[in-house]
C-alpha cells in the first residue's frame, strides 16, 4: 500500500485522453518552477537575467550579437544551438572576441556538445526558442519585430503560468486534507480549519531556507574568521584527503567551502543547497573557473538526486546557536548514512562537543532586567519583563564573568551520531570560583574538532579543549571554540538567565561550593528547527526552561 507521501505526490490527470499529455506535462513544470528559479547567466557579460530572450535582447543591444540571427543563417537545430552556446562561453572565458561571423566548421566539434557552465540555464532555455524559419524568409529588420513579439507572449505565458499555479496549489491542498482524513491524522475539530494552512504544513521550515537567500547572512559568516579560517586551513593543509576524491558539500551557502575543496584537488564537488543562494554561488563557481570540477544542485539535500552513488568526503558547516538551533545536522546525518563510503569515508568537520559554565554579573543584571524598573521614572517591570528568562540569549559573555569551571557536558561524534541522539539529557557540574550574591544563570558553546582520520584512537576526548586538542598535530588537526576564551564567533554563546526566587533557597554561594545538576536539549513542538534547553540543578530544588527560535 503506498504511504500518504507517495499518494501526494500523484500529479493530477485530465478526463480528457486528448489533454492527458498536455496537463501532466504543465504540472510537471510548475512543479519544477517551484522548485528552481533557474538564473540566465548571459553569453557575453556576467549579467544575470530572468529567462533566455531577455538575455539574447541584451547581448544584441549591448554587444552587437544578434543569436537568433545566427542560428537562423546557419540553420541549426538543438544540438548545434547547443555548440554554438558553448564556443561562445568557450571564447569569452578565454578572452577571445565573438562576432556574428562563426561559421559552422567553427562549432561543428563534439567537444563544444559539453556544457562549459554547469547547469547552463540557456541551454536549458534552448527548448523554448522560436521554431526556425526557411532560411530567406526573415530579414534582419523582422527579426528584432520577432524578439518583440516573443517576449509579449512569453509575459502572456509567465501570467497564465502565475494563474494556473495558484490553482494547483489549491488542488494540492485539498487533496492533502482528503488524504489526512482518510488517514485519520486529522481530528474531526480540525476539518474546519482553511485547507491553505494545510498546505503551508508541507515545509514548516520554508522560513528558514528564504532567511539564507540574502547576503547579509553569509557575508557574516564569510567575515567571521574564526569559522572560516578553520575550513579553509584544514582542507589546505590536508590536500592529500581531497586530491582525486569526491565531496560532498551540505548547505553550500556561497560556494565558499566547494571552492576550497576545488582548489585543494578534488575532483568532484557536488554542493548542495535549499536556499535561492544557488544562484549566486553558481555565479561564483562560474567566475572562479570551477565549473568543470564543481556541480551545483538546488534542493534539500533528501531530496535531490546526486549523480554519484557515493562520496569520499562529506564537508558542511551546519553548526547553529548553541551548536542545535536550526536542526542542520539531521540532514548532514542523513547524507552520512546515505552518500559516505563506509569505513573510509571523511566527515569535516568530525567531532563536537557542548560546554556550560554558571555566569554572576549583577551590574549586566541591572542593566538588562532591572532596568524595566524604573523607565523615566515608570515602573513596567510586570509587563516588559515578564518572559524575560525564558528565551536564551545569543550574546558574547566575557571571560572574567563566568562564577565557575566550564563542564563539556555532550560530544557528538558525527561518524556515529544518529538524529535520535540530539534530543538528550546529560549530567553537568561545576565549582566556583569566586564568592556570587547568586548565580546569575549558566552560559553555553560548543568546540569544533577537525580530525583528519577516522580511528576513535585519535578522536578527541568528551572534554577535549579545542586549541590543546588542535595543538598535539598542529600539520594536521585544526578545531576551534565559540566561548568566552577565544576569539568571538557569529555564533557566540547562549545566556541562560536564571529567574531569582526566595523559595529556592539562599541565592549567595562561596568559593569552592559544588553546582551540579542535569541539562536537557529537545526540539520544542511548533518549532521543528528550534531549540529547547531545560537545567535542574540544587539537587533538584531549581528547574527551569529556555527556548531559542
Amino acid at each position: 500500500m503506498p504511504s500518504k507521501e507517495q499518494l501526494r505526490d500523484v500529479e493530477p490527470v485530465s478526463d480528457s485522453e486528448s489533454s492527458d499529455s498536455r496537463d501532466e506535462e504543465g504540472w510537471n513544470d510548475i512543479e519544477e518552477d517551484e522548485e528552481e528559479v533557474q538564473e540566465v547567466i548571459s553569453l557575453l557579460d556576467d549579467r544575470v537575467f530572468p529567462d533566455v530572450m531577455s538575455m539574447l535582447v541584451h547581448c544584441k543591444e549591448k554587444h552587437n550579437f544578434d543569436f537568433l540571427a545566427v542560428r537562423q543563417r546557419l540553420q541549426l537545430d538543438f544540438h548545434g544551438c547547443v555548440k554554438l552556446v558553448n564556443f561562445i562561453r568557450q571564447r569569452v572565458h578565454e578572452g577571445l572576441p565573438v562576432s556574428e561571423d562563426i561559421s559552422v566548421a567553427d562549432i561543428d566539434h563534439e567537444q563544444y556538445l559539453k556544457p562549459v557552465l554547469d547547469d547552463d540555464a540557456v541551454i536549458l532555455g534552448l527548448f523554448d526558442l522560436p521554431e526556425l524559419t526557411p532560411t530567406g524568409l526573415v530579414s534582419q529588420g523582422d527579426n528584432a519585430a520577432l524578439v518583440n513579439d516573443l517576449l509579449k507572449q512569453k509575459a502572456d505565458l509567465q501570467e497564465e503560468l502565475a494563474r494556473v499555479s495558484a490553482q494547483f496549489e489549491r488542488y494540492r491542498a485539498t487533496v492533502s486534507q482528503t488524504l489526512d482524513e482518510r488517514w485519520g491524522d486529522v481530528d474531526q475539530a480540525d476539518k474546519g480549519k482553511d485547507s491553505a494552512q494545510k498546505g503551508e504544513k508541507e515545509d514548516e521550515s520554508q522560513y528558514y531556507w528564504d532567511s539564507y537567500a540574502g547576503n547579509e547572512i553569509h557575508e557574516t559568516m564569510l567575515k567571521d574568521t574564526v569559522r572560516t579560517d578553520a575550513y579553509r586551513d584544514f582542507i589546505y593543509n590536508n590536500k592529500h584527503l581531497f586530491a582525486g576524491k569526491t565531496v560532498l558539500d551540505i548547505g553550500c551557502g556561497t560556494g565558499i567551502l566547494s571552492m576550497f575543496c576545488a582548489r585543494a584537488g578534488a575532483s568532484r564537488v557536488i554542493a548542495v543547497d535549499a536556499s535561492a543562494i544557488i544562484g549566486k554561488a553558481r555565479e561564483n563557481v562560474y567566475h572562479n573557473g570551477l565549473s568543470s570540477t564543481i556541480t551545483l544542485l538546488h534542493g534539500k539535500i533528501e531530496e535531490v538526486t546526486l549523480p554519484v552513488d557515493k562520496v569520499d568526503v562529506i564537508v558542511s558547516e551546519w553548526m547553529g546557536y548553541c551548536l542545535l538551533f536550526e536542526a542542520m545536522l539531521p540532514s548532514v546525518l542523513w547524507a552520512r548514512d546515505r552518500y559516505l563510503r563506509p569505513d573510509t569515508g571523511l566527515m569535516v568537520p568530525s567531532h563536537t562537543n557542548l560546554w556550560t559554565a554558571p555566569v554572576a554579573d549583577p551590574d549586566w543584571v541591572a542593566d538588562n532586567v532591572g532596568f524595566w524598573h524604573d523607565v523615566y521614572g515608570f515602573d513596567m517591570h510586570r509587563a516588559m519583563a515578564r518572559g524575560i528568562c525564558d528565551e536564551a540569549r545569543v550574546l558574547h559573555w566575557p571571560r572574567d564573568r563566568l562564577a565557575g569551571s566550564p563542564c563539556a557536558f555532550r560530544m557528538l561524534d558525527l561518524y556515529r551520531v544518529s538524529t535520535a541522539d540530539l534530543s538528550f539529557t546529560a549530567p553537568f557540574a561545576s565549582t566556583l570560583d569566586r564568592d556570587v550574591d547568586a548565580l546569575d544563570g549558566y552560559l553555553v558553546w560548543f568546540d569544533t574538532f577537525f580530525s583528519p582520520t577516522r580511528p576513535a584512537a585519535t578522536a578527541p576526548a568528551d572534554d577535549a579543549v579545542a586549541d590543546a586538542w588542535a595543538a598535539a598535530a598542529p600539520q594536521e588537526r585544526v578545531a576551534f571554540t565559540t566561548g568566552p576564551a577565544g576569539k568571538e564567533t557569529h555564533w557566540k554563546q547562549g545566556l541562560l538567565l536564571c529567574e531569582q526566587s526566595e523559595a529556592a533557597g539562599p541565592a549567595a554561594r562561596k568559593q569552592g561550593d559544588r553546582v551540579a545538576g542535569e541539562i536537557t536539549f529537545s526540539v520544542p513542538e511548533d518549532m521543528p528547527r528550534g531549540l529547547a534547553i531545560k537545567m535542574t540543578w540544587d539537587e533538584g530544588r531549581r528547574s527551569q526552561k529556555w527556548s531559542l527560535k
